[in-house]
């Protein structure tokens, strides 16, 4: 399996090559090269495994025994949910009025993305352990009890910097140290946001195990649709749905996000224009003006036609606005539909989710709980299952929990944290953040060298 840049002016790497590149060198993200088709057989096959047991099939498709036997495949992935909370790993909630919420919270930190970082984390272990190599991994943007999550961690290997700033204004220095190839060569520096395709690769289990989860029967011709409802910022779990809609699987995508709407005014009017300012609300994770993985809907939608995406991406990132032609945006509003929702409704589907149902939903699960409770009332009665993917613990946001007027629940680990020891480097406006990144990484590869220079003496 080979990968190919967006914007294809970069050589085509094999997984662990793009495991280690995050954007490639031309600007674009990894895709695969071809998309393998799934039959009905092989999706009836899957629709008995666990959520491990299609993480564990999808990445045997996308990463190729010669570089992870599939055996050594199994035991990572194994090992990446070993920590999980609940013992299916994802857990689907079935709550009143077909309403169903499929929970992608259960790891270590309460949030979706331990799914994904958990296994991305394992696959660079077993590359890095061969080669004797380390890397140095530069993440982004947090609420209060993840900045507590990360700042309580005081070992040496672990730089936290509290940032005077958005998420869009992290990313510039980010992505300017990552243009510096010489540099990012020397310090093995790498990225783990949702641009890294082992996180897209792992986010398509969330689809697969929706479906099998919500599919009344796989007997029908052809086989039944399920819709997923798909809260997103960066667009991360919107592009991995999507790409297993294109492998096969029978989904239909609702993409639904909080004021921050470049994704919802591209999919209803494909206007893909920056807003002046990026707007705070309840659900922070999602306060995103760049939904970056848009780039890899746009390729598949062009056909794979990386010169029509390269235009597209150069053009916005030059005026910072960007209007669909005409027949890519037919394309994306057949491929999904798409929602924008207020804080005030964020409010009030957490508070309407918990008089029916008792159950707590997270700022963010609100946004796509919310499409679900529209259609209801809409009294459009759909004989299509419905999906809601939640990324996050209600616990993680006890702000919007008590602004909806509910009693936030606090797992005693999280309240654990308060007591601890923390440490942190400001990052205030005025400050050169790029040059401040740029010291921090030089300074961890001379200690990591160091390291390595004692262990072998």
């Amino acid at each position: 399996m080979w990968y190919v840049s967006t914007r294809g002016m970069a050589p085509r790497v094999d997984f662990e090559g793009a495991l280690f590149s995050g954007y490639a060198s031309d600007g674009g993200l990894f895709m695969p090269e071809e998309l393998p088709q799934l039959n009905r057989e092989t999706l009836c096959q899957w629709s008995t495994l666990s959520y491990p047991g299609l993480v564990k099939e999808l990445c045997a498709l996308f990463i190729g025994s010669e570089l992870i036997p599939k055996d050594d495949l199994n035991d990572l992935i194994d090992r990446a949910f070993s920590r999980f909370r609940h013992r299916d790993v994802v857990h689907l909630s079935r709550l009143r009025n077909g309403l169903n919420v499929l929970e992608l919270w259960h790891g270590v930190t309460y949030a979706f993305k331990d799914l994904s970082l958990s296994c991305t984390a394992q696959f660079l272990q077993y590359f890095l352990e061969k080669k004797e190599k380390h890397v140095t991994v530069v993440i982004g943007h947090c609420t209060k009890i993840q900045e507590l999550q990360m700042t309580t961690v005081l070992k040496e290997n672990v730089h936290v910097f509290g940032v005077e700033g958005n998420s869009d204004e992290l990313d510039e220095p980010i992505k300017a140290v990552f243009a510096d190839t010489v540099f990012v060569k020397k310090h093995n520096l790498m990225s783990l946001n949702s641009i890294n395709w082992s996180r897209i690769l792992v986010q398509m289990a969330h689809h697969f195990f929706a479906y099998f989860q919500c599919a009344p029967s796989l007997d029908t011709h052809p086989l039944p649709l399920v819709e997923v409802v798909v809260p997103t910022g960066a667009a991360g779990n919107l592009a991995a749905g999507y790409i297993a809609q294109k492998i096969g699987l029978p989904i239909r995508l609702v993409v639904a996000v909080n004021r921050n709407d470049i994704i919802h005014r591209t999919v209803q009017q494909g206007d893909f224009s920056l807003s002046e300012v990026v707007k705070s609300t309840l659900a922070s994770a999602m306060d995103i003006q760049v939904p970056y993985n848009m780039e890899r809907v746009f390729w598949l939608l062009s056909g794979s036609d990386s010169q029509v995406t390269r235009a597209l991406m150069e053009q916005f990132e030059r005026t910072q606005s960007l209007n669909l032609p005409k027949e890519l945006h037919s394309k994306l509003s057949e491929a999904m539909t798409s929602e924008s929702v207020s804080d005030e409704a964020i409010i009030q589907t957490m508070g309407r989710c918990w008089d029916e149902n008792q159950y707590l939903l997270c700022p963010h699960s609100a946004v796509a709980v919310n499409y679900h409770y529209q259609q209801m009332d809409r009294q459009q009665p759909s004989s299509t299952p419905r999906c809601c993917l939640a990324p996050a613990s209600a616990a993680k946001f006890p702000e919007a929990v008590l602004a909806a007027g509910l009693t936030p629940e606090t797992p005693a680990e999280i309240r654990a944290l308060e007591h601890k020891e923390t440490r942190c480097t400001p990052m205030r406006r005025g400050d050169t953040w790029m040059l401040m990144l740029r010291d921090t990484i030089e300074d961890l590869s001379w200690r990591w060298k160091g390291h390595v220079l004692n262990a072998s003496q």
